[in-house]
């Protein structure tokens, strides 16, 4: 089966074709990086101008490059949400403009079940094993999914409670003057540094129960089975406000002071997120662990997941291509694939924005 996946939910208009949910035929991504560079962010408005200018040529490039001509799609899936609404739009109204007038199924796809299916892309997934416990980590979503067999809905059984794990990347770089996107840039600097700063971790627990242990000392109980888990939740606003008072009260303008911090910011990110999914793991008696999303690009993080699931002697996936961790239309086309699969439903019907969609 043939699907055209179309993606706008934030700052990347892109569109792909995709066979069988895995043989990625095109992928194609404008990017606005350098327009919200300016600003340190991306601005709804803005990136909503921007997608109603690229969209329709992205779609073209994306057949063009598959060498596929419209009539030979079969289906059409495209990013409903979560996302920036305006942003939504402008892929949502393109997708219904292209099925009123060809008639062809129309699957509405949760940016977040993107993410998970991006492990999907390039790999035959008939050799994946269950159950899969998945964390996607970008900067507007912070989830941890159980995947009980290969035609289960995700179940969700951990959310980021404030800030997720990208969007904390980006403002913490802001704080420290690097460019936006942060992530890269944090990663970048961070690797100078050979004194990282201990920041705290966000564990959830009680405090009665940690309070005599370090943040990392408690991080490594956890992991022994000393210590258990409240829950699988994640909250990284309290490590952004402490990165904003040491940023203040030392009024920091080194380069090695900024990698210190910077190092410290992302090892505790990182210990946090791997652990969690480590638990998890164990919890679920998982046979693969998968990390996506734009912070699955992140070098350190691959690091730890790999460790982690060579210890627990079980498979460590994350996405084929740097490409596929950052939003992108082969995901949701990926997706769409699945949705079809695994579904009776007609999918003919015009599509809905819903920038607030959880799992």
């Amino acid at each position: 089966m043939l699907i055209l996946g179309i993606e706008t939910s934030c700052d990347e208009t892109a569109a792909a074709v995709v066979h069988d949910g895995s043989e990625v035929l095109s992928s194609v991504v404008a990017s606005q990086i350098t327009i919200h560079r300016k600003t340190g962010g991306v601005v709804p408005e803005v990136a909503a101008r921007e997608h109603v200018g690229k969209v329709m040529p992205v779609i073209e490039e994306a057949l063009q490059l598959a060498k596929i001509a419209f009539a030979k799609i079969d289906a059409i899936a495209v990013a409903a949400g979560p996302g920036l609404n305006s942003a939504l739009l402008a892929g949502v109204i393109s997708a219904n403009t292209l099925t009123a007038f060809s008639g062809k199924k129309l699957i509405p796809v949760n940016h977040i079940f993107g993410h998970i299916r991006s492990n999907w892309l390039g790999r035959d997934f008939k050799k994946f094993r269950y159950p899969i416990v998945v964390l996607t980590a970008s900067g507007g979503h912070n989830e941890l999914v159980l995947l009980k067999n290969s035609s289960a809905k995700p179940q969700l059984i951990g959310e980021t409670l404030d800030d997720a794990a990208g969007e904390a990347f980006d403002k913490v770089a802001r704080l420290l003057g690097l460019p936006y996107p942060g992530g890269p840039e944090i990663q970048k600097i961070s690797a100078k540094s050979k004194t990282p700063e201990i920041l705290p971790r966000a564990w959830l627990l009680p405090k009665d129960i940690s309070r005599n242990f370090t943040s990392v000392e408690v991080g490594e109980r956890l992991r022994s089975g000393k210590l258990k888990l409240r829950n699988f939740d994640f909250s990284f606003s309290g490590l952004k406000s402490e990165v904003r008072r040491r940023t203040q009260n030392s009024k920091r303008k080194t380069q090695k002071e900024i990698a210190d911090l910077a190092k410290g910011f992302q090892d505790s990110v990182v210990d946090v997120l791997a652990t969690k999914i480590f638990l998890a793991a164990q919890k679920f008696k998982a046979k693969e662990i998968h990390l996506a999303g734009g912070v699955s690009a992140n070098s350190e993080l691959r690091e730890r997941f790999q460790e982690y699931s060579d210890e627990l002697k079980i498979t460590f996936r994350c996405p084929e291509k740097f490409g596929f961790c950052t939003d992108n239309a082969a995901m949701i086309a990926g997706a769409g694939f699945f949705e079809i699969q695994n579904s009776t439903k007609k999918w003919t019907k015009m599509v809905a924005v819903n920038p607030n969609l959880s799992i």
